[in-house]
């Protein structure tokens, strides 16, 4: 006997939005996908890798899709979170499994990736115990990221409404230092940008090792960063958003090398300028209040 009419709209509006929670769960999975190919490439990168060979040879091409691939978790990272608050699926069971696959995805990978990449192909011909003390020391800083990212998730799950060291505009939306996908994407944005050629300066590693140490020190940090959470896409001006959207992609497909770089660095420095702003107004007593963002 099949039911008929407002029982049966009912229990199909039940399933219904049964199989929505399921939505952005799809997108997380894709996420934790994304991050185990990003481990895989890059161990499969570093195996490739001997002492004094050319960088351009077949580990790049393994450093520079484990770094696309972060760089796609990014995307799915963020459509989870939207999907979820435009359907109102929002649910313990997904803010779990997100904070689990953020771990894996912007944690572990971009971690490994930074290691191997970084210091993995120093010459031969250098200095044995530098070359060792080189690989040693991007192997704790690399760690540190990774327990950055991870402290950095703990603090946003128990913190029901955190607030920035550095308030901004009334009834914005920030983040309460750099989320772990800015810190991930940020790494992945310069390997990509040398399209995976692993770095073979000892005096570059060394730099790279204070960038990673840097991403690390932001996302523990409590300065403000933008959030797309902001955005208010029920907006009847939402449709203007569209104006700076298409451009903006169509520069991401054609020169995705540079322009991933770039807005990665842009959004990292975006925090620091706000941090060190508010730091120095906050000495200048003649400031007014409504610069520091206070009401």
């Amino acid at each position: 006997m099949t039911a008929h009419g407002p029982l049966a709209n009912g229990v199909n509006a039940r399933k219904l939005r049964k199989g929505m929670y399921i939505l952005p769960s799809l997108f997380t999975t894709a996420n934790l996908g994304a991050g185990f190919y990003a481990v895989s490439e890059a161990t499969l990168g570093a195996s490739h890798l001997t002492p004094g060979t050319d960088p351009a040879q077949t580990a790049a091409v393994y450093f520079n899709r484990a770094a696309i691939a972060i760089g796609f978790a990014v995307f799915f990272d963020g459509m989870d979170g939207a999907i979820a608050r435009l359907t109102h699926t929002t649910s313990d069971f997904g803010k779990e499994l997100d904070s689990l696959a953020d771990v894996v995805t912007f944690g572990v990978a971009p971690a490994l990736l930074a290691w191997m990449w970084g210091f993995f192909c120093l010459p031969a011909t250098l200095d044995y115990d530098l070359r060792d003390k080189l690989i040693h020391f991007g192997a704790f800083v690399s760690f540190a990221f990774l327990t950055a990212g991870a402290c950095r998730l703990a603090r946003f799950n128990i913190q029901l409404n955190p607030q920035p060291k550095n308030p901004g505009r009334k009834g914005r939306k920030y983040f309460v230092g750099m989320p772990i996908p800015g810190g991930a994407g940020c790494l992945a944005a310069l390997v990509h940008l040398r399209l995976g050629r692993p770095l073979v300066d000892w005096r570059s590693s060394i730099l790279w090792m204070a960038y990673i140490f840097l991403c690390a020190y932001l996302m523990i940090s409590t300065w403000r960063f933008w959030s797309a959470k902001s955005i208010d896409f029920g907006n009847r001006h939402a449709s203007r958003l569209v104006v700076v959207f298409v451009p903006v992609l169509a520069a991401i497909w054609y020169l995705h090398q540079y322009v991933l770089f770039l807005m990665a660095i842009a959004y990292m420095i975006s925090g620091v300028f706000s941090g060190l702003l508010y730091a120095f107004r906050r000495r200048d007593p003649g400031a007014p209040h409504e610069a520091l963002g206070e009401s």
